[in-house]
């Protein structure tokens, strides 16, 4: 059953908000969050577009001091090959089946969610063509989910860098490879304006939220939120999986 454009907007105030203290609180998975729950409600392509979205303007506050520390030598083989696979997931996430969609989105979050719970890593070293592809696993993802981060935040935790470094290297990969993907989306046409319109409504209110949650981090045990919040993803998906 359609769901009139109030109550759409009812549930889509809620998630972001829900969302944005996600993100403030642990620092990721916004998009996660956002993605599968809003296409539930929306259509998968605009739920999609909002997490790109609203995920480039919660990074770009961090993006300049990131900048100053990236380790271009790790990001750009990623990113690049990233850059040239999105597209693939933009046609993907354009002509699959509504449902088929918010499933696959549904998916990979429990998968990912899975993954990052359990704390696994990639085993083996950082070479280039293990880089090459993962940006292109990773811009598929990005271009049909939203969410490429997770395999690459998987990728580069198991590298040699020390934690400050590998942040840095993840917020200019997700800020700027987000940007492109909605660039990407709106080229191809499968981004609209009423889309827009949607980011530009929920976007103040993703940052308030991500705002109020980064003030309430010192009353939460980190590790044991992130925990939660993982497994609070793979449940809400999971759900969502059965719908």
């Amino acid at each position: 059953m359609e769901l009139s454009l109030s109550v759409q907007a009812a549930i889509a105030v809620v998630v972001i908000l829900l969302a944005g203290l996600v993100r403030g609180i642990t620092g990721f998975g916004g998009a996660m969050v956002m993605a599968p729950s809003l296409s539930l409600v929306i259509h998968p392509v605009t739920a999609v577009v909002i997490a790109l979205a609203l995920e480039s303007a919660a990074a770009v506050t961090m993006l300049p001091q990131a900048l100053r520390r990236v380790k271009w030598g790790v990001i750009l083989p990623i990113g690049l090959m990233a850059v040239l696979t999105i597209p693939v997931g933009g046609w993907l996430l354009g002509t699959i089946d509504r449902d088929i969609a918010r499933r696959v989105i549904a998916g990979m979050v429990v998968l990912f969610a899975g993954l990052m719970a359990l704390g696994w890593r990639y085993p083996g070293p950082t070479r280039l063509p293990v880089s090459l592809a993962l940006g292109g696993l990773s811009g598929v993802l990005i271009g049909a989910t939203s969410m490429g981060g997770p395999p690459v935040i998987l990728y580069l935790l198991a590298g040699p860098d020390p934690i400050d470094q590998t942040r840095a290297n993840l917020i200019v990969f997700i800020t700027l490879l987000s940007a492109v993907g909605l660039a990407i989306l709106a080229a191809l046409g499968v981004a609209s304006w009423t889309d827009g319109a949607w980011c530009a409504a929920l976007a103040p209110l993703y940052l308030g939220a991500t705002i109020v949650g980064a003030r309430l981090y010192g009353f939460f045990d980190e590790r044991a939120f992130r925990r939660f919040t993982l497994i609070f993803m793979m449940v809400l998906s999971s759900a969502l999986l059965l719908m």
